[in-house]
């Protein structure tokens, strides 16, 4: 007998507007990323996925998960996973709702282990809180022996759930349930409490603090810069007017220190250069202290949710001497990006004379920046 195959149906065809936000749940920002992205992750190394959308979502789908197949679902949850069941060819189906975007892989792995004896197979937590039954006030209290909070994914042999669907008549509460009226065994592992189904806007803050507090977003990003000396009596470097016998060219005030700062910040955040967001084409820019662009570069990575963790700065120059303005250059850069000083790190090398920076004809820099979630 072949080994069983598994594709992950990620269920995504919903409006899910409760959530607030005025766009379908599964495609809103969750801690740096849409949740269906978050979503087809969890599944993506482990075998091949397929979701399932609304017929008006496929810009939104392909976008988020460029590359992964998309099948239109039909206009109830039932319709929609007999719709990505037709275009399953593997042995085995693991039906995922895509606002589970934080499951584990050992709860998949329950899953997948269960389905090489079992016919279906579903992640659920054993109920360990007291149940009430009434409308305002209490009318009894129920039994929780034997109870589960169900969760997914729910995995079968594609053939048996597909014919379950096929044979059902209408909604059902989920596949499990669709499973048991065809008559098939269903195993129940160990779910988790971190796949919590994001339903309403509470839960999209709890969601937000599980992905910041159990997954620690660093990015990191590079600068490099050059500009050629001409005219003038002083340079900018890193916010500080340093004199000199000759200045920069440069559209803005030619700060090579700051323009690499702040393209190593875009970088982290993938968000091109200073020439994206300040074009040199625009006269504005004119002559433009360099602050302006490093203190927007700090700001979009503060709107992203990041703080900027270090910066590290090294001007290539022959000439003028860094080392006696360095602690000032530090001290203005921690300013414009609001940070801390001891976060910020300025030096200086040179090229042993070799290259334009060895003849003196201009001061080159390179710099790094790491940005953590917040």
């Amino acid at each position: 007998m072949p080994p069983p195959t598994f594709t992950a149906l990620i269920v995504a065809a919903g409006r899910g507007l409760r959530a607030g936000g005025g766009t379908p749940k599964q495609y809103r920002d969750l801690a740096g990323r849409p949740v269906l992205a978050r979503s087809v992750a969890a599944f993506a190394d482990a075998m091949d996925v397929v979701i399932v959308i609304h017929p008006d979502d496929r810009a939104l789908a392909e976008a988020v998960a460029p590359g992964v197949r998309l099948v239109e679902g039909g206009a109830t949850r039932a319709a929609s996973v007999a719709a990505g069941l037709a275009a399953i060819e593997t042995s085995h189906v693991l039906i995922h709702d895509a606002a589970r975007p934080s499951v584990p892989y050992d709860v998949i792995r329950r899953v997948l282990d269960a389905l090489e004896t079992a016919d279906g197979a579903a992640p659920a937590l054993a109920v360990t809180d007291a149940l009430w039954a009434g409308d305002g006030i209490v009318d009894e209290i129920r039994d929780r022996t034997g109870l589960w909070r169900a969760q997914t994914p729910q995995g079968f042999r594609t053939e048996a759930i597909r014919a379950a669907h096929a044979a059902h008549p209408g909604e059902a509460a989920d596949d499990v349930a669709v499973a048991l009226a065809a008559g098939l065994a269903v195993r129940i592992v160990p779910g988790d409490e971190a796949a919590m189904k994001i339903t309403t806007s509470g839960d999209f803050a709890r969601a937000e603090r599980l992905f910041r507090e159990g997954c620690m977003d660093v990015r990191v990003g590079n600068g490099f810069d050059v500009h050629g000396f001409g005219a003038g009596d002083h340079v900018m470097l890193c916010g500080v007017r340093v004199p000199h016998g000759r200045g920069l060219r440069g559209h803005s005030d030619a700060d090579v220190g700051l323009h690499t700062v702040t393209d190593a910040i875009y970088g982290a955040l993938a968000e091109g250069d200073i020439g994206r967001h300040f074009p040199p084409s625009d006269p504005q820019w004119k002559g433009m202290d360099s602050a302006v662009f490093l203190a927007h570069a700090a700001a979009l990575a503060m709107e992203r949710g990041f703080s900027i963790g270090n910066v590290d700065v090294t001007l290539i120059c022959e000439e003028p001497k860094v080392g006696p303005h360095a602690a000032a250059m530090r001290a203005r850069v921690a300013e414009i990006a609001g940070m801390e000083i001891g976060r910020v790190s300025v030096k200086a090398t040179t090229t042993e004379r070799l290259g334009f920076a060895g003849r003196g004809e201009g001061i080159a820099c390179m710099a790094t920046a790491t940005l953590v979630a917040r």
